[in-house]
């Protein structure tokens, strides 16, 4: 799969998702705050201000919206440099606004931040620190450099200089802690919503497979018939023409692609019927089945079943559900991957659970990341390392994580673990001193395991003539 990470200097995939509408409206809100504000600051509170000027920076986000929506469609959405530009012109025009009534002394000075809120969660980082460092830069000067708020009275409204450096040093803290913040939980979303997707689309791939071996079955039952059919006749004409070189070749040629035609329709149709007809399937199968893939790629799968502690023959029958072929398959490709010579796949079961283990005999978990298993780590590239061990797999850091979503929706509970403790990063040939991935599945008819009323074959339908 390609690499879908955004990289530290990247825009995000959601750069053209930003729509203009949506910064109009919040700035019509902002627009009708500050004259809400002024309003008030000259009515109630009696303070001596420079309306006209106020009007006229208020009125550039007035002029500036009106533009937005003559010039450019109501359903346009934003590049990152489209959306950068509004959101420094919105911060440019609140500082202006704060010129002119007091700068930090303007208990509303805080809300200069807020395009830096917005810019974290929807834009780059590169275009996230552009505003911030403009915000700082703006909050900074009008701090020095402001028009004094004053009442009628003409006297000046002020706070103490500590309370002002307290109010820019709240401002600053603001625009990083808040701006990381945001952009943390924005990140941490938009990953997990591209591994749910990724996951969406492994299940869909497996199901569509377990569709298309049905949809086989079929074609090579109604094709059965007409394929029958021609051999016989291009039986006859071979008989009929054996006085004439050139059209018994070809009565013949029509012959042999028939049965061509006949062992290809047979070959396929064999697994579509196992995938229309089998709905449920021993335990052993169908871990074979996920392992089958990955059998031929140097490395030893060994399949123990019931631990050596119980009868293999008295194994739990469970739903072939692609979920679960799909989520093993990744957890032994991982295992496959990683391991020096061996991977263990283990089963045992009791009256209440159904446990599964894959084992390797490679380096194991890694301390510093064991804790996160499962979590969608989105690499932006592979080490040199990883290319070695594993050159046919591009890689998201989503494998695990496939796998642990699509094994819970089966009710699964998944843990991860090393074969060998301390961790010591070496590889053990033939040792279980890897990595150790445990599930363990509740018995009983909300599981996997199969009840009485899942048939194990599908009813064999008459096919419609």
């Amino acid at each position: 799969m390609a690499d879908l990470t955004p990289t530290l200097f990247q825009a995000k995939p959601e750069q053209s998702w930003v729509r203009l509408r949506t910064l109009i409206v919040l700035r019509w809100v902002a627009i009708l705050g500050q004259i809400v504000a002024l309003s008030v600051a000259q009515n109630f509170f009696h303070l001596d201000l420079d309306l006209g000027l106020c009007a006229f920076v208020v009125g550039l986000s007035v002029v500036a919206n009106l533009i937005s929506l003559v010039v450019y469609p109501e359903n346009t959405r934003l590049n990152e440099w489209h959306a950068t530009g509004m959101l420094l012109f919105d911060t440019a025009q609140l500082a202006m606004l704060l010129f002119l009534t007091g700068g930090l002394h303007n208990p509303f000075a805080m809300l200069i931040v807020v395009p830096v809120t917005v810019a974290a969660t929807a834009l780059s980082l590169r275009a996230t620190l552009l505003i911030g460092a403009t915000t700082i830069i703006l909050a900074t000067l009008i701090a020095l450099y402001h028009v004094p708020l004053r009442n009628q009275m003409g006297l000046i409204q002020r706070m103490p200089e500590i309370f002002v450096f307290g109010h820019w040093a709240a401002v600053v803290i603001a625009v990083f802690f808040v701006g990381l913040y945001t952009r943390r939980i924005s990140s941490e979303m938009q990953s997990m919503s591209q591994a749910l997707l990724a996951t969406q689309m492994a299940l869909a791939r497996e199901q569509k497979l377990t569709d298309l071996g049905g949809v086989v079955a079929a074609a090579a039952h109604e094709l059965g018939t007409p394929l029958a059919t021609i051999k016989l006749v291009s039986s006859e004409l071979s008989d009929e023409l054996e006085g004439n070189e050139v059209l018994y070749e070809d009565a013949r040629l029509i012959g042999e692609q028939a049965d061509r035609c006949k062992v290809i329709l047979q070959s396929m149709g064999r697994a579509g019927k196992d995938d229309l007809l089998l709905r449920q399937a021993p335990l052993s199968a169908v871990i074979d089945e996920a392992a089958e893939p990955h059998s031929g790629r140097g490395k030893e799968i060994v399949i123990e079943t019931g631990g050596g502690m119980i009868d293999p023959h008295d194994q739990p029958t469970v739903l072939r559900l692609p979920e679960l072929v799909h989520g093993l398959r990744n957890l032994i490709q991982n295992a496959v991957d990683f391991a020096a010579t061996t991977v263990w796949v283990e089963t045992s079961w009791s009256d209440s659970t159904i446990t599964l283990r894959v084992i390797d005999d490679g380096r194991g978990y890694s301390p510093n990341v064991i804790g996160r298993i499962g979590d969608p780590f989105m690499r932006r590239r592979r080490s040199s390392q990883d290319q070695d061990q594993r050159p046919e797999y591009e890689g998201m850091g989503l494998g695990l994580f496939i796998a642990k979503t699509l094994l819970e929706r089966t009710g699964a509970e998944l843990s991860f673990a090393n074969g060998a403790e301390p961790y010591t990063g070496r590889t053990r040939p033939g040792q279980k001193s890897g990595a150790i991935a445990e599930i363990v599945w509740a018995r009983g008819p909300d599981g996997i395991e199969a009840d009485e009323k899942t048939p194990v074959l599908g009813e064999n339908a008459p096919f419609a003539v």
